[in-house]
């Protein structure tokens, strides 16, 4: 089959590209098919070679097995903070996974594909964990979506949460910097801990308020390791009990950088996503204690 090349596959590397056309399809076939009958533009390329718009692929026949019948994904619609021709945020409420995987069939990401079948591309620029409320980012083009990882990838994203932990938090404000290492255990469940050779982890912990037995916290992300703040808090014997993210994403400061990314409609985006507030978290009705009590964040 041939295939010309959208604004969806521009830009995206040539094996990534083919595992997602074709489904079902095991990577040792799709490199091999790479090795010798795929052709771009006639010609044989390598399978790090970048897809630009408009060429033309050359996808030899492949038998894929008969999928079984996909499970239901309801079409939802998440509440919308912002959203332009190349950027959607929304509200993700907690309970809701990002994405399926790992016993979970479907997620944030496929409810609005089911949603939004008419879309050519959306894409997660970046995770939040199913028990957390807050901002999350969603591309609408895989040049904004490149855009946004080379800005979080530089430093210009300021991710902060607030967190509710059980507890007296002591100090104003806490730089911690505990090292996290993940690991497997036997059952094969993947866990992270504190530990000298983990990869260097930097948390700044603001406290916004105390009561008897909780206190509120900002947690801003300087490294973005896998369940860092909750490792962190439970390593210093503060366990969480709920948490909300609020966007703060700056512009690059760099003129060249601006420019280059002035066309992706990632620029743009974040000029009316900084500081973007959201709805507040409420703690499970089974927790113990001061637990049936509702603790709202300003919108």
């Amino acid at each position: 089959s041939w295939i010309e090349v959208d604004e969806g596959g521009a830009g995206q590397r040539i094996d990534n590209f083919l595992f997602r056309h074709l489904k079902g399809v095991p990577k040792s076939h799709v490199y091999r098919i790479l090795r010798g009958e795929v052709r771009v533009n006639k010609k044989r390329i390598d399978q790090t070679y970048r897809l630009q718009l408009g060429d033309v692929l050359r996808i030899p026949p492949i038998r894929v097995a008969e999928k079984p019948e996909s499970e239901y994904i309801p079409s939802t619609e998440f509440p919308i903070l912002y959203e332009d021709e190349a950027l959607l945020a929304i509200n993700k409420p907690a309970g809701t996974a990002v994405h399926g995987g790992s016993g979970v069939s479907f997620g944030v990401i496929e409810q609005l594909r089911s949603a939004r079948p008419q879309a050519k591309f959306l894409e997660l620029v970046h995770r939040l964990d199913r028990e957390t409320s807050g901002v999350l980012l969603v591309a609408k083009k895989r040049s904004a979506l490149t855009a946004m990882h080379e800005i979080m990838r530089e430093g210009n994203s300021d991710k902060r949460y607030l967190t509710l932990v059980l507890g007296q938090w002591k100090n104003t404000k806490q730089h911690v910097k505990l090292p996290l290492h993940k690991f497997d255990t036997p059952q094969g469940e993947k866990r992270v801990m504190v530990r000298e050779d983990g990869q260097a982890s930097h948390t700044i912990f603001t406290l916004q308020k105390s009561w008897p037995e909780f206190t509120l916290l900002e947690a801003q992300l300087k490294t973005g390791r896998t369940h860092q703040i909750r490792v962190h808090l439970a390593h210093l014997g503060h366990h969480r009990r709920a948490a909300v993210r609020h966007a703060a994403l700056h512009r690059p400061q760099h003129s060249s950088r601006r420019r280059r990314l002035a066309g992706t409609g990632a620029i743009a985006g974040l000029e009316n996503i900084r500081n973007i507030g959201t709805g507040g978290f409420r703690r499970k009705p089974h927790d113990s204690g001061a637990g049936r009590a509702a603790l709202r964040i300003g919108s």
